[in-house]
């Protein structure tokens, strides 16, 4: 499943990082990473600090697949607003899920400092504004449900957003204290380089094929006929799982993206904060570490790569007209656009741990739009199982539920 179409600016702008070379021979390990984007190597920087004889494996380039074209920002926040969650699935499951990835935006923090990156990652706050009158009275419910449970939180009327953001035609929005962005791809190739230096070893262009299950190891036949004989399988593939898994447990969804030419931000608090609106779908909008804007929406359901690339040129045009209706006084001359595929749940929520027909083996898939903060959650998660722990959040997030 092609993934992406066009050119990303994050493969553009970071050009090739790294290379790593096909397997070539059979292996053993105890732990088998398939999925070489930022969910494998934030796996795999986890695995390798606990000691774990760890491969990674990927049938595409490193960091290639939907890693490249991903918008990278770091929110709490989950698609199903927390009032909303909590109606779904109980208040404690609804709240730990959303404390969840506000302390994944925490220990990425560590982890960018720790490794040395130099990935652009920025603390940032985050903007939840309504874009219809509608919208305000289910929007303040959410600030109340936010409060409660302990995050800061501030209410913002129209004319107070106009006057920090420059954006117009609002009616109101939480302004939260807790957010981030970062470059996801480059941040990906630096836990992989950062980890290879400790024994992790990694292959690209390696595709599985098949697998046969042991009672206490599996092996993993190649499409070029190698194998790797494996204790644990982390499978860390995102949507290409509907691939993998019959049953249907995620809605897949197209969705588009742009950035600017550099220099267009004229108000310094855009720099500082992430910004989303009610709408269904809805914009997002931040700045890059090198001054541009980006911003996506106009989110379709997934039919095929063709289809979805068809759309490029119409989503451009509706996303900048919106984003002139908000933004009027800031122009936005494009400079990158492109399309990605992503996945939905019924509640907002992944999937971590283990499948009934895949033994020996865990998922980490960080669907929505907070792929990256499920996925830091999924580093604890998974170091858990290994050591046959229970973790609190894995019956909220279990296949079946």
């Amino acid at each position: 499943m092609d993934l992406k179409s066009n050119e990303p600016f994050w493969l553009v702008k970071n050009g090739l990082l790294s290379s790593y070379p096909s397997l070539k021979q059979d292996e053993k390990c105890e732990i088998l990473i398939i999925g070489a984007g930022i969910t494998g190597s934030l796996i795999a920087h986890q695995m390798t600090e606990e000691g774990y004889k760890t491969i990674m494996i990927d049938k595409r380039e490193i960091c290639n697949g939907s890693t490249s074209a991903t918008t990278s920002m770091l929110q709490y926040e989950i698609d199903i607003p927390l009032y909303q969650l909590k109606d779904e699935i109980g208040k404690k499951a609804a709240v730990e899920a959303y404390q969840a990835c506000s302390a994944s935006i925490d220990e990425l923090e560590k982890i960018s400092k720790k490794i040395k990156s130099k990935a652009g990652f920025k603390r940032k706050a985050s903007l939840y504004f309504a874009s219809k009158k509608k919208d305000v009275s289910w929007l303040k419910k959410e600030f109340d449900a936010r409060k409660e449970a302990g995050f800061k939180v501030k209410w913002l009327e129209p004319g107070e957003i106009a006057d920090q953001f420059g954006l117009k035609k609002t009616h109101g929005g939480i302004l939260s204290k807790q957010g981030a962005s970062v470059d996801a791809f480059n941040l990906a190739h630096e836990l992989l380089q950062y980890n290879a230096a400790k024994g992790l070893k990694i292959f690209d262009k390696t595709e599985m094929k098949s697998i046969k299950y042991h009672p206490n190891y599996n092996e993993v036949k190649l499409a070029s006929g190698f194998k790797i004989k494996a204790r644990k399988i982390i499978y860390c593939i995102g949507y290409e799982s509907k691939n993998l898994i019959k049953e249907d447990f995620v809605q897949l969804k197209s969705t588009f993206a742009m950035v600017s030419e550099m220099g267009q931000i004229k108000n310094k608090n855009f720099s500082k904060t992430l910004f989303w609106n009610t709408d269904d779908p809805y914009l997002y909008m931040r700045s890059t570490d090198d001054g541009r804007i980006l911003m996506g929406g106009g989110d379709e359901d997934f039919q095929n790569p063709e289809k979805r690339d068809q759309l490029l040129s119409k989503k451009q045009k509706e996303i900048i007209k919106i984003y002139n209706s908000v933004l009027p006084d800031q122009p936005f001359d494009t400079d990158f656009v492109w399309a990605g595929t992503f996945g939905e749940t019924k509640d907002g929520l992944p999937y971590i741990g283990e499948h009934p027909k895949f033994k020996n083996s865990y998922f980490v898939l960080g669907f929505g739009g907070n792929g990256i903060t499920f996925s830091v959650t999924g580093m604890k998660m998974v170091s858990d199982f290994l050591r046959k722990k229970t973790h609190h959040l894995a019956e909220y997030f279990r296949f079946g539920r």
